[in-house]
């Protein structure tokens, strides 16, 4: 039976799961790509490169671990739709898998939503449900699922718990596996932003299930609740505007975010991370995207740390996605000035601490429990 009490078919479940893991298998691992900084003697920045999933990004891993969980689960059955609040990079990327196994797939979100989003999601054969009170996102899938006799997937409650986050080939696996043989195999730090909270989850606890000594970074975007639940342990919290970055920052802190296994948060202000946006992609030679430039903002600023502390070793963030989904957006001029917005200010300073000076950016800063070491140095 699945979760509304109908039948459902072990044979096309397995067969779905088959699939799904097929595709898994045919899949090689996302680079890890080391970056060139002189500058920084002694600290080794890594870049583990999830854009080149099939659907494009980070939510490729997200999508396919839900799909296992609700398939395994028994809440979706053959023929019957699944719904999911999401305008961005989930929705892609479950619409993809959605196909893969044969069900329908309707992607719940903003009427503001860009073309290119949309396009993607129906370029997986995904179906857009728009709404114009974001706020109602979550219900209105719901109500949807309701409706229609499917499966409301619901990312942002069962991230954190699709994915085995014990091994079993997830992203924080992959990191440790492809550090190995690098110079400081066991990173000083792991940066990352928070979506679903999801990813952040499965870092931090296989961190503390290998009894890794690597600290967790979560760097949250400028309109967003997870900083805020962080710093003052209110998980009521809640943010009224919505984030300009895409695929990160939630209104609420969302149950799929595990604030106990991060040992530290910063929040980036938006215009900085399109700085760092936009000063990673000059040295990549190539666009990525927001949410990757407010991690690389993190991971400049844990480097500061190591550097003020007399430190040395490895960080690790990730690349989320391309930045080539931004064209109009991001990487436009006039977007930038209708959403308010000049990374301008800030490019400088981030490229001047590429080059050997000190880091001067406007962020705020939350620890679980700040090492000593750590605290001597500010």
């Amino acid at each position: 039976m699945n979760d509304r009490g109908k039948p459902v078919s072990r044979g096309w479940a397995d067969e779905a799961v088959a699939r799904i893991e097929a595709d898994q298998r045919r899949s090689a691992d996302t680079h890890l790509w080391k970056l060139d900084v002189r500058a920084l003697s002694g600290i080794d920045l890594y870049l583990k490169d999830e854009s080149t999933h099939p659907t494009g990004s980070l939510k490729h891993r997200l999508a396919r671990s839900l799909f296992l969980y609700a398939l395994c689960n028994g809440h979706i059955r053959e023929g019957a739709p699944v719904i999911e609040a999401s305008s961005g990079s989930t929705a892609v990327s479950e619409a993809y898998f959605a196909r893969m196994i044969g069900v329908p797939f309707y992607a719940v979100m903003p009427r503001t939503t860009s073309p290119e989003k949309i396009a993607a999601i129906e370029h997986y054969g995904g179906a857009c449900h728009f709404i114009d009170d974001g706020r109602r996102i979550y219900a209105e899938s719901a109500e949807l699922a309701a409706r229609l006799g499917g499966h409301f997937m619901d990312q942002f409650t069962f991230a954190e718990r699709a994915t085995d986050w014990r091994g079993n080939n997830n992203i924080a696996e992959s990191i440790f596996g492809q550090m190995r043989d690098e110079r400081h195999p066991i990173p000083a730090w792991i940066v990352m932003s928070p979506g679903t909270g999801g990813t952040t989850a499965t870092i931090g606890r296989y961190i503390r299930y290998k009894r890794h000594r690597t600290r967790l970074s979560v760097a949250d975007a400028e309109r967003s609740a997870f900083f805020d639940g962080y710093a003052t342990k209110d998980p009521a919290r809640r943010c009224e505007q919505p984030s300009r970055i895409e695929g990160i920052g939630r209104p609420r802190v969302e149950p799929s975010f595990v604030p106990g296994v991060i040992d530290h948060m910063v929040r980036i202000p938006d215009a900085v991370s399109l700085a760092a946006m936009r000063v990673l992609s000059k040295r990549l030679g190539r666009r990525v995207g927001g949410s990757t430039g407010t991690n690389f903002a993190g991971m400049c600023l844990a480097a500061s740390r190591m550097i003020a502390a007399g430190q040395v070793g490895s960080i690790v963030t990730l690349i989320c996605d391309s930045g080539e989904r931004y064209a109009n957006s991001y990487y436009s001029d006039d977007w930038l000035a209708q959403a308010g917005l000049d990374p301008s200010p800030h490019i400088p300073a981030i490229e001047a601490f590429l080059a050997g000076r000190p880091l001067d950016l406007p962020v705020r800063e939350s620890w679980g429990d700040e090492p000593a070491d750590l605290k001597k140095a500010r």
